[in-house]
């Protein structure tokens, strides 16, 4: 039943943060995200299964400075290649302050820290309570893949690298949301392997948000560049 009522609050949101107003889709997630927190609070969860215990935060920012090291690196990589710097030309992230208020405030406020706290702070706790370790990593990651659904409508007609590989057509945006789909469900494997690892929310928040954040920057630094 707690599994059941997690996943309807994901649902309902994702629904109301995408296909409602502009308000709705800023306040959504983190407001599902505390209320999530509270009523698995007062089902029982204790702070250590949600990932917020004290006592883990010493092991949790060890991973997190490795994860910001590791993807820093692998996309000072992807930007020097030519053959992979078009895919960083996201269209939202054409400016450099665009980019750096998106990287700074947005990302983490409304994605990244109420998307970990909900996935693998709520959703994971109440998931490894039920299921064990081999639930959370199943079903947790392929839920977090199909969260992205939504937000990757667009993905093939804001990105000069997907569309020049996968075009505009019907077709291609099925192909972007599949793969958005398949590579966010990694990245809730590799999220959820850093939560258990390090027992702290801090390891994915950090790698999330170096995969979003540094992107965007990424990308404005890429646009900058392409327009000089």
């Amino acid at each position: 039943m707690d599994i059941a009522v997690v996943v309807a609050v994901l649902v309902a949101t994702n629904l109301v943060a995408h296909f409602t107003t502009v308000w709705a889709s800023v306040a959504a997630v983190p407001a599902a995200a505390v209320v999530l927190l509270l009523l698995t609070r007062r089902r029982g969860l204790g702070w250590a299964e949600l990932g917020l215990s004290p006592r883990h935060l010493r092991r949790g920012s060890i991973y997190a400075l490795g994860a910001v090291a590791l993807v820093l690196a692998v996309i000072a990589i992807g930007v020097a290649l030519p053959w992979t710097r078009p895919f960083f030309m996201a269209d939202r992230y054409a400016t450099i302050s665009g980019a750096l208020i998106a990287s700074m405030i947005v990302i983490p406020l409304q994605t990244v820290i109420p998307e970990e706290l909900a996935f693998r702070g709520v959703l994971h706790g109440t998931l490894e309570r039920a299921y064990g370790a081999r639930g959370v990593f199943a079903a947790g990651s392929l839920l977090f893949g199909l969260w992205h659904i939504a937000s990757s409508l667009g993905l093939t007609t804001g990105n000069a690298g997907l569309t020049a590989f996968l075009g505009v057509g019907v077709f291609g945006k099925v192909l972007g949301v599949a793969g958005a789909v398949l590579a966010t469900a990694a990245a809730g494997f590799v999220f959820t392997w850093l939560r258990r690892r390090s027992g702290s929310l801090l390891a994915p928040i950090a790698l999330h948000w170096s995969l979003n954040g540094l992107g965007a920057l990424a990308a404005a630094v890429v646009w900058h560049a392409t327009l000089a």
